[in-house]
């Protein structure tokens, strides 16, 4: 059984040699830049224009991926199915058992398909709520935009940042409407942080701190592996899709994949989002990063207290650093080891916003002590909706009709990809990421440009 956990493990000590190597790991990707493999989606098929949907017109869904994350949002679409006027008409899955799943959870018959192409030929379909693994985000969303559907796609948006350019010009290219699944972006906290920022009520912006923690002794991420996941249950291969690092089936890294790096990127892809796409959304004017810095570690390794798993690629505790042009920085931490968060603060120069946390509906105004004559502490409370999956499900829909930007559309949702993207190369490169958000070049700290790293950059991508 240790054997062949070992030769199984994708992130075993022999699989990290090469690349991984402190120093040296910078050189030898920027050295390597010319062999990556970045999967190009969508580029020789004409885009559909998609059915125009009137303000009465029922929205027909289906759903691409319905494992956890995925029957989670087939159940609160089935709640506020009659108020947005929405129909669950298919599901796609790998699993056989996972399609079985949901539409029980529908509770009636629908089209079940194991390849997303299939489904995209459905013309009956409108929009698609996308919530696969991480590595499979771009082909489908891309597919599904030139299909001339609209797309909710779940947190990270992407894999890799080359991948979110992708995306960012597939929405352009088609005019189709991409809604990522942070759900704090339809929380009214943020918005109103936004029009108070706006305002010039706490004066320009000086740092923002955050943090998502939380503290499990026998390793994030170590779910229940379920006796129905067999090679004959599902398509391996086709769930393995893009990454360079291919293993035979192993339900270890079916159920636990945000555990590692060919298929998430850990606390960074996970939770960090459901944080900066709210605190960058509450600046009212987000911007791209102009340098990020990010360090984590694994010292605790806590995947030793579950028997019959592997140990994570992915850090167990990390922070970032995030600078923007404007010269406001952001400084977002999460862990697996301590679960105590931060003071959750944006603060200006002439005042600070107490933001709550995850899950409040106030915010506190403090006046800087030196402006205190000009700014009156005030508190804004009650500001429903709080962050809901249904909430950010329902402004997605409402903005297939209007054609309105959804809360976390394409604009918001580049820009905090590329502060995860940039978040994981500092990371495990070792380096500090500058970026130029009009030619997309990376350089580290002394200068040197550094491709974005991608499939087949790494040994584990």
């Amino acid at each position: 059984m240790e054997n062949n956990q070992k030769q199984a493990q994708v992130g075993g000590e022999d699989s990290r040699r090469g690349f991984i190597k402190k120093a040296s790991t910078a050189a030898a990707v920027v050295a390597s830049s010319n062999i990556v493999k970045t999967p190009v989606y969508g580029q020789n098929q004409a885009p559909s224009t998609g059915r125009v949907i009137g303000a009465n017109d029922r929205v027909n869904v289906g759903y691409i991926g319905v494992g956890g994350q995925g029957q989670a949002h087939v159940r609160s679409m089935k709640g506020h199915k009659g108020e947005s006027n929405l129909a669950q008409v298919a599901v796609c899955d790998v699993s056989q058992s996972r399609m079985d799943q949901a539409q029980n959870i529908i509770g009636e018959k629908v089209a079940q398909y194991e390849d997303h192409r299939k489904l995209l030929e459905d013309k009956n379909i409108d929009a698609v709520c996308v919530a696969t693994v991480d590595h499979w985000h771009t082909i489908c969303s891309v597919d599904a935009m030139n299909s001339g559907k609209d797309v909710y796609c779940e947190k990270p948006m992407t894999r890799y940042l080359t991948e979110a350019w992708q995306i960012q010009d597939a929405c352009k290219r088609t005019g189709r409407l991409i809604q990522v699944g942070s759900q704090g972006c339809s929380a009214r906290k943020y918005h109103k942080a936004a029009e108070i920022i706006q305002s010039g009520m706490i004066g320009p912006l000086v740092m923002g701190t955050t943090s998502y923690m939380r503290n499990n002794p026998k390793g994030e991420w170590n779910y229940t592996i379920q006796d129905w996941a067999t090679p004959d249950d599902m398509n391996w291969e086709h769930w393995l899709g893009g990454v360079n690092k291919k293993i035979p089936f192993n339900a270890d890294h079916y159920f636990r994949w945000r555990k590692y790096y060919p298929y998430c990127a850990g606390l960074l892809g996970d939770l960090l989002p459901h944080l900066l796409h709210p605190y960058m959304l509450a600046t009212g004017a987000p911007e791209y990063p102009a340098r990020v810095v990010s360090l984590g570690n694994k010292a605790l390794r806590t995947d030793k207290n579950t028997p019959g798993t592997y140990e994570r690629d992915v850090d167990e505790n990390v922070q970032a650093i995030i600078e923007f042009p404007s010269g406001f920085n952001l400084v977002v931490a999460s862990s697996t080891v301590n679960e105590r968060n931060f003071n959750e603060s944006i603060r200006g120069h002439h005042g600070t916003l107490m933001m709550g946390g995850l899950g409040s509906v106030k915010i506190e105004l403090i006046p800087e002590r030196k402006f205190s004559d000009e700014v009156d502490a005030e508190v804004f409370d009650d500001l429903l909706p709080g962050e809901a999956i249904s909430h950010h499900e329902k402004n997605w829909i409402e903005c297939i009709r209007t054609r309105e930007q959804p809360n976390c559309g394409i604009d918001l949702a580049v820009k905090v990809q590329t502060v995860i993207s940039l978040a994981e190369m500092s990371d495990r490169l070792n380096i500090m990421c500058v970026y130029d958000e009009k030619t997309r070049k990376i350089t580290t700290g002394d200068g040197k440009e550094i491709k974005p790293i991608t499939y087949g950059t790494m040994d584990l991508s």
